[in-house]
């Protein structure tokens, strides 16, 4: 059994650890804010940068040669992953999950006699996935000077994934992110970015009024021509996206985690207090028995 002077230590380093559990509790909450407001700012302009992609690509169809983002090499044998992590834990299982939708992803891939490639960015996701795919990732992306995320930065491994499509390193690319949606939910997620898929068209018609003729788009240059240069302007806007609800699924995470272990070291203080004064009464009790024993004895 631990002594009075271990148990009023072990009750001062509990103390000390919820001290700071419940601050990076108030700091992940204050950082949530931010990160969750521009997360659901960026989704308008990416749904719109689809709905726009898929008129152009459609008005497209029958132009000739579509660009090859769209169309892709007309094989499915090499995989690249682009698996978005953080760059720190605590996190409760924000990572993991991640992670654990890629490993899936793999193994299918793998079943299937594929090649996978894996762009990792991320600390966290290079540290868990180096332990079975480690000749897997062909390389990562460091983020940890990143205070403030910015389109530069989306664009920067975007053209990192460009690049190695236009080497021929991959045939389909895949982005794993995690999607927010509350404090104590994140989905993880997975989306192809290359070849492009164009959204359906079923859904303009069904935003158009019954009765009325869409709208037709004349474009200069031809159409072609702009989805060259849009298609990896939506590359890098989708891969923006998914840095955005990444860091607002993290924030939210943690905040989730470190409120669990403030509430959990707050239970522990309780039972070591009350271990430390039950043991601490029956140390005075034994004392007093032995005082009047002594006494008795005179």
């Amino acid at each position: 059994m631990p002594s009075l002077k271990d148990l009023r230590n072990r009750i001062s380093s509990v103390k000390a650890t919820q001290k700071i559990t419940k601050a990076m509790q108030m700091v992940a909450a204050a950082k949530l804010r931010r990160a969750q407001e521009a997360a659901e700012a960026a989704r308008p302009y990416s749904a719109r940068m689809a709905s726009v992609l898929a008129n152009i690509a459609q008005a497209a169809a029958g132009e000739g040669d579509a660009p090859t983002l769209m169309t892709g090499t007309g094989q499915e044998q090499t995989h690249l992953l682009i698996v978005c992590t953080a760059e720190r834990g605590l996190a409760g299982g924000f990572n993991a999950q991640i992670v654990r939708l890629a490993r899936e992803h793999i193994r299918r891939l793998l079943a299937e006699g594929k090649t996978v490639k894996i762009l990792a960015v991320g600390k966290k996701g290079v540290d868990m996935l180096r332990r079975d795919y480690v000749n897997l990732i062909i390389d990562r992306i460091d983020l940890r000077e990143v205070k403030t995320l910015g389109f530069v930065d989306a664009d920067r491994i975007a053209k990192r994934v460009i690049g190695l499509f236009n080497e021929g390193q991959f045939d389909v690319a895949t982005l794993f992110y995690s999607e927010f949606k509350s404090v104590i939910a994140q989905i993880p997620t997975a989306q192809r970015i290359i070849p492009a898929a164009a959204p359906a068209a079923a859904a303009e018609v069904s935003a158009t009024p019954a009765g009325t003729a869409a709208a037709v788009y004349e474009y200069e240059p031809d159409a072609n021509a702009i989805l060259e240069d849009l298609i990896p302007r939506n590359i890098a806007v989708q891969i923006f996206r998914a840095l955005l609800e990444n860091a607002a699924s993290e924030q939210g995470a943690r905040m989730s985690a470190m409120d669990n272990a403030t509430r959990n070291a707050g239970d522990m203080i309780n039972r070591l207090t009350l271990s430390y004064n039950r043991q601490r009464q029956a140390q005075i009790t034994k004392e007093l028995i032995e005082i009047i024993s002594g006494a008795e004895a005179l």
